[in-house]
């Protein structure tokens, strides 16, 4: 993809990420009804998957069957989907004025398959730059939850290949990497913990969007200045 548009006419890209059991698709919906609800143009969408490749990619990445998938075919199978979102969903989305939400993205590979599993964080980032062509979020939520809480939440027929397969060990080097990543990157990420109740997570959530897109502003709260680090 060349060409992107200029950034007055784009819309604003924002993904979710955390580790297992964060609340993350709970909270994208919430934020898509939030922002709908306001008359902001907006997109909701998921990695893996969002498209019909994208999706039965998915398929083969999550199912908890005995199978173990190298961390290096991960690596490529993610960045597949993630190539078919961006060029058939999210750009064209973007280009069209429309706030995109993305419940994870390039960032899970760094976490999963490099802080995760051990591949080298500069070679996911060249295939992330070949993959994405470049495009990064405009604003990163990074939901926390200690690995245990988090892996806890999930329900038995509700896990998938890396809530099985993985131990509690890759979990935590999982969410040191996201953490190592919102440190590298504080004017993109904003961490917030993911143990509180829902609704104040949400909260959360629209002040930084708010502050995002600056003519969004929560319900009943001033349009004030927020922390990029919110624990």
């Amino acid at each position: 993809m060349t060409g992107h548009a200029s950034s007055a006419a784009r819309g604003r890209f924002i993904t979710i990420e955390g580790p297992e059991g964060a609340g993350k698709t709970t909270q994208a919906a919430r934020l898509e009804a939030y922002l709908s609800d306001r008359g902001v143009p907006v997109l909701r969408t998921r990695e893996p998957g969002g498209t019909a490749l994208g999706e039965r990619i998915r398929d083969l990445l999550l199912d908890p069957g005995p199978s173990r998938i190298d961390p290096l075919a991960d690596a490529f199978l993610f960045n597949a989907a993630r190539h078919q979102l961006v060029a058939e969903v999210i750009e064209p989305a973007l280009v069209a004025g429309t706030t995109v939400i993305c419940a994870r993205f390039a960032d899970s590979t760094r976490a999963y398959q490099g802080y995760g599993g051990g591949l080298p964080l500069e070679d996911l980032e060249r295939l992330e730059t070949v993959a994405t062509d470049g495009l990064s979020p405009d604003l990163t939520i990074l939901l926390d939850v200690p690995v245990e809480i988090g892996l806890a939440r999930k329900a038995p027929d509700d896990r998938t290949r890396f809530e099985t397969g993985f131990d509690l060990d890759f979990h935590r080097r999982v969410r040191n990497g996201f953490l190592a990543m919102a440190v590298a990157e504080p004017g993109r990420f904003v961490v917030l913990d993911a143990t509180a109740p829902a609704d104040a997570v949400a909260a959360r959530v629209e002040r930084s969007v708010a502050r995002l897109l600056r003519e969004v502003r929560p319900s009943g709260e001033p349009n004030r200045p927020v922390a990029r680090i919110q624990r």
